[in-house]
């Protein structure tokens, strides 16, 4: 008993020591190195402060609409909503939000109706969009506030991030810099 005892005990200490102390200064210490040093980012308007790296609940026709969240943009509860493709009530709710769209975007077909604008993310979190899914609210977001649709895409292509090194990873538009810069247009 007392050769499974002691090196169980001292198997304990150690990864305590270890995963309380050592890995987790090591992990601190590498998000030092990354950009504003692992506290997420942040963007400051009107004396306001977001945070630019989780996504925000728009719903307002002068507003892009984000992606839709699973756990109602709470970034301390983040995760799907468990619901397949096939599960009634998830169609339901996929229904519901493309009606929703098409009520408020008219003129969209609902064969135009992208995806991941009636479709939460994994994390129910996502900030960013498609520059299509982006494209395709141009007509409203223009009526809501009275521009051009060619102002408000304009500005659409002024926020639209390219892929890194060009070809890693699809182009996209962070829906809160996007509401602020048209925000900021006014």
């Amino acid at each position: 008993m007392k050769t499974h005892i002691v090196p169980a005990i001292r198997l304990t200490l150690f990864c305590a020591l270890f995963f309380s102390g050592i890995y987790t200064m090591s992990i601190l210490g590498i998000a030092q190195l990354a950009p504003n040093q692992g506290k997420g980012f942040i963007t400051e308007n009107k004396g306001k402060r977001y945070h630019t790296n989780v996504g925000q609940a728009f719903t307002q026709n002068k507003y892009f609409w984000s992606r839709p969240s699973a756990v109602d943009y709470n970034a301390a509860g983040s995760g799907g909503s468990n619901k397949g493709p096939s599960n009634p009530e998830y169609l339901a709710t996929v229904e519901s939000r493309i009606d929703t769209f098409l009520l408020k975007n008219p003129g969209v077909a609902r064969k135009d109706v992208p995806a991941e604008l009636v479709t939460a993310s994994g994390a129910g979190l996502d900030p960013d969009i498609s520059p299509e899914a982006a494209a395709i609210q141009t007509a409203r977001v223009a009526k809501a506030r009275n521009l051009t649709e060619a102002t408000v895409t304009k500005v659409i292509e002024d926020n639209t991030e390219k892929p890194l090194l060009g070809c890693m990873g699809p182009a996209k538009v962070n829906v809160l810099k996007l509401n602020l810069a048209i925000d900021n247009l006014q």
